[in-house]
């Protein structure tokens, strides 16, 4: 099988990722979203990603992309500024070929490097079980879960959070 390469996120890369995210909206609770962004405001949410010093990367693998993950800010208040919440998503047909976890760890790697000290995982519904066992692997910890807060689907949903401290973490100021 042809060799996984991550790269830095590009224009270019938006349709893509559109259509990445366009399956998971649709068919999975990832997203709490419920239509599908398109490519003009997938274009938007990646520009501001980029303007900041926020992380946004995808996984290659002969020059198709394979799948995405980027930092964001974890809440918009100054003081959540050195916290950011992850996110990953991988194109259908390429799942549970280990490109969550390379997405994952390269992103760790770059928060860190960017001076981030906490990484949040919300993870959209309890029964994302390949999500939570992702994250724990890495060395996420669960911190609590907020039951039913989605709706979607026909049925409510969860959501799990994990944390991984970054760096120093909390042991010393930024």
């Amino acid at each position: 099988m042809t060799e996984l390469s991550i790269r830095r996120a590009t224009a270019q890369d938006i349709p893509t990722i559109t259509r990445i995210y366009d399956h998971a909206v649709r068919t999975g609770t990832a997203s709490f979203e419920l239509e599908p962004p398109d490519e003009a405001e997938m274009a938007r949410r990646h520009r501001v990603l980029m303007e900041g010093r926020f992380p946004y990367i995808v996984a290659e693998r002969a020059g198709t992309v394979a799948g995405y993950a980027y930092a964001g800010p974890y809440r918009p208040r100054p003081a959540y500024r050195f916290s950011v919440e992850d996110s990953i998503y991988v194109a259908p047909e390429m799942h549970r070929g280990g490109i969550g976890r390379l997405l994952l760890g390269a992103l760790i790697e770059q928060a860190t490097e960017r001076g981030f000290r906490q990484m949040v995982a919300v993870i959209g519904d309890s029964a994302q079980t390949p999500s939570i066992g992702l994250h724990a692997a890495l060395g996420f910890r669960m911190i609590g879960t907020i039951e039913h807060v989605g709706y979607k689907f026909g049925r409510w949903l969860d959501t799990v959070l994990m944390q991984l401290p970054l760096g120093p973490g909390a042991d010393a100021p930024p």
